[in-house]
């Protein structure tokens, strides 16, 4: 960051803050709205964090490779626009000899280079703020909240009686609105995450806006698939079975619905494995048929470099880069994403906070399965789509990140996608039972004499 990072930030945030105060009544209910702009500026804070942490505590980082390969490109503007218009609409690879003095300083120029696309996303943005860090961390930043908060609004609809737990799940997490904001690929993911999922719960289960709906699915999609498309490959299986219950569910004849069942199964199994196989085909890091191999040489890349740097470094056991060997360490993977670093494996601030957060999440989860009961909670969950779509996807995505991973600092980053889902669930899980409760005190107390 630079001195005119300090001029620039404050004129950016009055706008950005202007126009959520214009469009606070059309995305708000008299419910929903004391938390817009209490969550925005939570967003803004992390991202402000997230970069004097990168710049003062790292001395470097992601963000600010990001930066740099958007300063190249914005360099090219600056020599001619047909120049910097090259350079921003490459995919990657290319050998035009008009952008190669630009592309010389990039490590990052690759086909279809994520990275790539992300610095390309900065770069456009940076057009418009004279190429600041920090106003750019804001339109990342922004573009995140904006999914956050529709993935909250089809939350509250679907259980609007913890309307309160969720904006504290959604919007309050340290995890959520630090590492999901800011100059990174992880805040694009999480908003796109946030929209594809309010567009399924819109279109395909409220059947309302079906146009609008699609289009916000498509590019939220295309936004995972081209940036982090593991998030999608865990979330489609899990988001198929659950508009399929929702749609069984609204069959009103016991028979059609109780041969339509298996039928919706089947399709969506058939539907998840074929789009996971043509999603990565081809995909050097998530082709199915890699998958397994791929996972090994990264999460013994992190594991050895973490070892070397004295970082935090976790082992869950040997991987022989297969699948089958990925799944035989999937439940402590799952443990290690959800409840791990402990307290006392925290070696920094940073992990101090993580290890806080993964205590709750421990003692959240305790708390719920003691009071109810295993073999109730699980028979909760498996007749509630909402609860089955949360937990599916959030344990698969657990054991995928935890098992490729190896490193706490990593994890902590890797994960967020998942925290929203699980956190939810166990608030919309606690309020089941407890009406369930009141229902049961309601009807004995009905049935008592006078």
């Amino acid at each position: 960051m630079v001195i005119s990072d300090f001029f620039l930030t404050p004129l950016f945030l009055a706008i950005f803050y202007g126009l959520a105060y214009l469009i606070r009544p059309a995305v708000t209910n008299q419910f929903t709205k004391p938390y817009f702009i209490r969550a925005l500026s939570f967003k803004f804070l992390g991202c402000i964090a997230l970069g004097l942490i990168y710049q003062f505590y790292y001395k470097g980082g992601d963000t600010f490779n990001y930066f740099h390969h958007a300063t190249l490109i914005h360099s090219a503007f600056d020599h001619s626009f047909t120049t910097g218009w090259k350079l921003l609409m490459d995919n990657g690879g290319s050998k035009d000899p008009v952008i190669a003095p630009y592309v010389a300083g990039m490590f990052w120029h690759e086909p279809n280079s994520a990275e790539f696309l992300v610095s390309r996303i900065a770069a456009f943005f940076g057009l418009l703020c004279f190429n600041s860090y920090a106003v750019i961390s804001l339109f990342f930043t922004v573009a995140s909240f904006s999914g956050v908060w529709a993935m909250y609004i089809a939350f509250a609809k679907i259980r609007p009686h913890v309307y309160k737990q969720l904006a504290w799940t959604l919007f309050y997490i340290p995890s959520l609105f630090f590492w999901g904001s800011g100059l990174l690929k992880d805040s694009l993911c999480l908003g796109a995450l946030g929209w594809l999922f309010y567009a399924l719960y819109r279109g395909a289960i409220q059947r309302q806006v079906l146009l609008k709906c699609s289009l916000i699915g498509i590019i939220a999609a295309y936004t995972l698939i081209s940036i982090k498309v593991y998030i999608l490959l865990c979330f489609l299986p899990a988001a198929l079975l659950w508009v399929f219950n929702e749609t069984h569910a609204q069959i009103k004849n016991k028979t059609a619905r109780l041969l339509a069942k298996p039928l919706f199964i089947g399709l969506g199994a058939v539907i998840g494995f074929y789009a996971a196989l043509n999603i990565t085909k081809g995909d050097a890091k998530y082709d199915v048929d890699r998958i397994g191999e791929r996972s090994k040489i990264t999460a013994d890349y992190i594991y050895q470099q973490s070892v070397q740097q004295e970082g935090s470094a976790y082992h869950l056991g040997e991987l022989d880069g297969t699948i089958g060997g990925m799944i035989k360490l999937a439940p402590m993977a799952i443990v290690t994403s959800l409840y791990r670093p402990f307290l006392w494996e925290a070696k920094n601030p940073v992990m101090v906070l993580s290890a806080l957060e993964a205590f709750f999440f421990l003692v959240f989860t305790l708390r719920i399965f003691y009071r109810v009961g295993v073999f109730r909670t699980l028979s909760i969950i498996t007749s509630t789509p909402i609860l089955l779509l949360c937990f599916i996807f959030s344990l698969t995505f657990a054991a995928s990140v935890g098992v490729s991973t190896s490193n706490f600092g990593t994890l902590v980053r890797y994960k967020i996608p998942l925290i929203p889902f699980y956190l939810s669930a166990l608030y919309i899980l606690d309020d089941i039972t407890k009406a369930n409760v009141r229902m049961r005190k309601a009807v004995q107390r009905s049935l008592q004499p006078a």
